[in-house]
């Protein structure tokens, strides 16, 4: 994972859609009460990892129970992003292994409310706020007709999800400054809009690290470790060839931890220390991009890469 490609990161996370079991239609939820058919038991703190305790005599119908509403925000609507903690388990009455944590991952992932997150799974997040926690079992009729049939007997998938927060904003807010930088230039057109980057210049690339402010957040520090949601424009020194952007692929932010080495240094080092809320510049040399041998087809091993980063939230 260490300095991989940054739209690697905007991609469903593997474990979420792995244990959901489908990546194709939701199915039909057979219990749409919102009370959980098995008497599971759910302990431990939300935002902690939980525990459960299963009964013996498996439920393979899907069902959903809100444990703790939540108080922050307002729950995620369909199509939108939520940033959630969620703990699986494989319920089949013997073991009922951990299927998986972000607990154990090192922090919350960005999942989008799309078709591919079963519908009892999007229930559960219609009715939960940002700090609170939901139960929900994914049995085999929440998987698309054509997979059902393939679908061990005797068992289900239950997920136990902590809301983290609901995004709202999709862009730095604030009065935009020159980020002094020549060779470089940005445009902020205000609220959700995308910002222009601009490479095209004679100007020698820098041959170090350079952070420039354009719009100061008024949120905390960014600290190493935290896992942080941005938006993000790349291009090439001098040739203003764009390689990557958030902004291109729809305008959905995306998020990953910072400060260990899940990205490229020059990622790592800008970014640790930004107010959350900021719109920051950077222009990073290969040493501190992807190398001597470069990424792809676009980024050669000699490419200054320039990024315009919108710090929205850390977690």
């Amino acid at each position: 994972m260490r300095r991989r490609s940054l739209a690697v990161l905007a991609a469903v996370p593997l474990l979420f859609a792995a244990a959901c079991g489908s990546e194709g239609g939701a199915g039909t939820a057979a219990t749409a009460t919102g009370v959980s058919a098995p008497a599971l038991k759910v302990t431990g703190a939300a935002n902690t990892k939980p525990t459960v305790a299963f009964p013996a005599k498996v439920v393979e119908t899907s069902s959903y129970q809100v444990v703790t509403p939540g108080t922050t925000g307002t729950p995620a609507k369909e199509g939108a992003s939520v940033v959630a903690n969620f703990t699986v388990f494989t319920w089949d009455g013997k073991e009922n292994k951990l299927a998986g944590s972000t607990y154990d991952d090192g922090g919350p992932q960005l999942i989008t409310l799309n078709e591919q997150v079963p519908e009892i799974l999007r229930k559960g997040f219609a009715e939960t706020k940002g700090g609170g926690r939901f139960l929900s079992v994914v049995g085999k009729d929440a998987l698309p007709k054509e997979q059902q049939a393939q679908a061990p007997a005797g068992q289900s998938q239950v997920f136990v999800v902590d809301v983290v927060d609901v995004p709202a904003s999709k862009a730095a807010q604030g009065t935009a400054t020159d980020p002094d930088l020549k060779g470089v230039k940005v445009e902020s057109p205000g609220g959700d809009a995308a910002p222009k980057l601009t490479t095209k210049t004679d100007e020698k690339a820098p041959k170090g690290l350079v952070t420039k402010t354009v719009i100061k957040g008024a949120g905390p520090e960014v600290k190493s470790g935290q896992s942080i949601l941005v938006q993000y424009a790349g291009k090439i020194w001098g040739s203003d060839l764009e390689f990557d952007s958030s902004w291109s692929r729809g305008g959905e932010p995306i998020m990953f931890q910072i400060g260990t080495g899940k990205v490229i240094k020059g990622w790592d080092q800008g970014l640790v220390g930004v107010p959350v809320g900021s719109r920051v510049l950077l222009s990073i040399p290969p040493d501190l991009g992807y190398g001597k041998q470069g990424s792809g087809e676009k980024i050669k091993g000699t490419d200054t890469l320039v990024f315009l980063v919108d710090v929205l939230a850390a977690y």
